[in-house]
């Protein structure tokens, strides 16, 4: 599962086996999980979480639905992405730990000063869409604080009001989102996702995709009409 020049590609192949709902040997989580873990604080990590290579830095970063990510917005969701996936590899390690406490830590503090700015009235937001994805994908492996509190008032609040019409969203990358809230057992989760229902059900009904985002969007808009 390591790809030794990407750490985004790493995330991806343990995110595809979690998505088909399979699990690694223990001995392979553990060698994933320290190889992670030994990104964090490397120059390029945003606030002191994991840091992707060069070439990640300088092109950006797809996420698992397909979406390419840029700039500042790809170290970040990549900061949250890495500490989603070791928490969700529950390796028992010291030294694993420490880095996802240092990341969370880090984290923590952004979030902080952006409580701060008076034009940031909501804790469910952070920066923009695509970053409060990333935020929320995080929250939802048990990261951060206030996790359901951010979540309702993050997808209640913040996505609802960028509703633009035909089932789209302004600012929030679409399958992103939707794999976001597919995670969550929250009312405001399910309205969303009843807002965007003939989109999906559009791509549910298409012919099987060729190429492996297609697939996972299809099967994604599947697994999303069956909770609606």
């Amino acid at each position: 599962m390591i790809h030794k020049a990407s750490l985004s590609q790493t995330l991806d192949a343990v995110n595809e086996l979690a998505f088909q709902k399979r699990k690694s040997p223990p001995a392979e989580r553990k060698l994933v999980a320290q190889w992670i873990a030994g990104r964090q604080g490397l120059p390029g990590a945003y606030a002191d979480t994991f840091a992707g290579f060069p070439a990640e830095r300088k092109n950006g970063i797809v996420v698992f639905t397909g979406e390419r990510i840029t700039s500042a917005s790809a170290r970040h969701i990549l900061g949250e992405e890495a500490s989603r996936v070791l928490r969700s590899l529950g390796v028992r390690d010291a030294s694993v730990q420490a880095a996802l406490e240092r990341a969370n830590a880090g984290l923590m503090n952004c979030l902080s000063r952006a409580a701060l700015d008076p034009r940031n009235t909501n804790p469910g937001k952070y920066c923009c869409g695509k970053c409060s994805v990333g935020l929320w994908r995080h929250l939802l492996a048990g990261g951060l604080d206030r996790q359901e509190e951010r979540l309702r008032k993050g997808v209640g609040g913040v996505l609802r009001a960028h509703r633009a019409g035909e089932g789209k969203w302004r600012v929030f990358p679409f399958w992103y989102t939707v794999l976001a809230l597919v995670e969550m057992d929250l009312p405001e989760a399910r309205q969303e996702l009843e807002y965007v229902a003939p989109v999906l059900e559009r791509s549910a009904r298409r012919a099987a995709p060729s190429n492996v985002f297609g697939q996972r969007r299809q099967e994604l808009a599947r697994r999303a009409l069956a909770v609606v």
